[in-house]
């Protein structure tokens, strides 16, 4: 890691030592929409003019996106002044000291698997997620506690994989997954990162034992490709 980045990543990690600052920062991560200041005020508990003070300062160190908007809707004179808005970036914070570089040896695997493009190959790759996820959700089943129903185990698959850097979300009767944890592989082996995913979570799903419940590929921007449906009792 050259120093500059390293000075940048220490600063972005900083700014989220201030308490206040830190609980705006989740509020928004766990957002899929944009937020004004007096939402996140109101969220954290906070003044508008404190919020804005905090939220401009982890813009300023790269962690938040900005943008305007009249939130009334209207146009034109008498329409108000614009909104100022923000959302979490996709700056990524991850100081390891001495330095590591497991990102490099994940994109070299994953290039070498790739490259190989053996059906075996990535027949073994699906096994091997399935079955860490059956691991991961067989865990949260265990800790949701004695012959747990269903609504524990949805909770206990959330909370698994809310673990795992998944940032699960229920929306309009499925969870979404608002992050890939994988996701500085995605642009050069999106298929391969996309079907991995796809495995791990089916794992997680298979272990809870929940009817009804089923993780499918739903590509959609910002998000990890995986969605978990959830059927109606």
């Amino acid at each position: 890691m050259e120093p500059g980045e390293l000075e940048a990543q220490i600063a972005g990690l900083a700014a989220l030592h201030e308490p206040v600052r830190r609980r705006l920062y989740l509020y928004l991560a766990s957002r899929s929409e944009d937020v004004s200041r007096d939402q996140a005020a109101k969220a954290v508990g906070v003044s508008r003019a404190l919020a804005g003070f905090h939220l401009d300062r982890l813009a300023e160190e790269g962690l938040l996106d900005t943008s305007f908007r009249r939130l009334s809707g209207k146009s034109g004179p008498g329409a108000g002044r614009p909104s100022k808005l923000y959302r979490r970036s996709a700056m990524e914070l991850a100081v390891s000291l001495p330095d590591r570089r497991y990102e490099l040896a994940a994109r070299i695997l994953a290039t070498a698997v790739d490259a190989g493009g053996a059906r075996k190959t990535q027949a073994v790759l699906t096994q091997v997620a399935r079955g860490i996820g059956e691991r991961i959700g067989e865990e949260a089943k265990a800790r949701a506690g004695n012959r747990p129903g269903r609504k524990r185990r949805l909770a206990g698959a959330m909370a698994a994989l809310a673990v795992h850097g998944y940032e699960p979300a229920e929306e309009g009767g499925e969870i979404r997954l608002r992050n890939c944890p994988f996701h500085a592989l995605v642009a050069d082996h999106k298929d391969l990162v996309c079907g991995m995913n796809l495995a791990l979570i089916e794992g997680v799903v298979r272990a809870l034992g929940v009817e009804g419940v089923r993780a499918v590929l739903d590509p959609t921007p910002g998000m990890c490709c995986v969605k978990v449906g959830v059927e109606l009792e």
